[in-house]
């Protein structure tokens, strides 16, 4: 039995809700969204389920959390990118370390933003998808502007849209590797890979 008295700790990295966030999308990647529980988040914890409802209205509220917090944060980088004053190559370079970064250093969350988002309820399922979507179109624009510029060879644009969020999506299965290479390496190759065969 868990001391009534047990309490969640909010960290120097976020409020207790943010503890709760990362607790869930481990376990949401280990065990998929719809076969976990509240108790289960509960117990990961170390605390009653009771007392996370303090800070969370239900698991359906938590990945909804997590999913808009990834779509935000990769949103946000596209935005501060687009008025980054380089050219395209450089642009396209910083949003795929970017999305390298994220898939590293917050795997978890990424992880369950891509695979459980059809577990979202309506309304949140059309807005996740509108702004994937808006996103992607996004991306197409910038390659396309880097295409009609002369700096990008003339290909379609949203395969290579298609190519670039596939390959760094790929770094799931780099979890598995992760001794034989090392994450500056593996990230400076992957941009090599990228934009070499992209640039002219």
């Amino acid at each position: 039995m868990y001391n009534h008295m047990a309490k969640i700790k909010a960290t120097r990295n976020g409020t207790k809700k943010d503890v709760i966030t990362r607790k869930a999308a481990a376990l949401f990647r280990k065990k998929g969204f719809a076969a976990s529980s509240m108790r289960e988040l509960a117990d990961t914890i170390g605390v009653e389920a009771s007392s996370l409802y303090n800070h969370i209205g239900s698991k359906s509220e938590i990945l909804q959390t997590i999913c808009f917090k990834v779509a935000n944060d990769f949103t946000l980088n596209l935005n501060e990118i687009e008025l980054t004053p380089v050219n395209t190559i450089i642009k396209l370079e910083l949003l795929i370390r970017f999305h390298i970064h994220m898939m590293l250093d917050t795997f978890d969350e990424v992880y369950v933003a891509n695979h459980e988002w059809k577990q979202l309820q309506e309304p949140y399922l059309s807005n996740f998808l509108n702004q994937r979507k808006m996103y992607e179109n996004r991306l197409v624009e910038m390659i396309n502007f880097g295409i009609t510029a002369g700096e990008f060879k003339k290909i379609n644009p949203r395969v290579a849209m298609l190519v670039i969020l596939s390959a760094v999506r790929g770094l799931e299965f780099w979890q598995g590797h992760k001794r034989m290479m090392s994450t500056g390496g593996l990230e400076n190759d992957i941009v090599k890979v990228l934009l070499n065969g992209l640039t002219v």
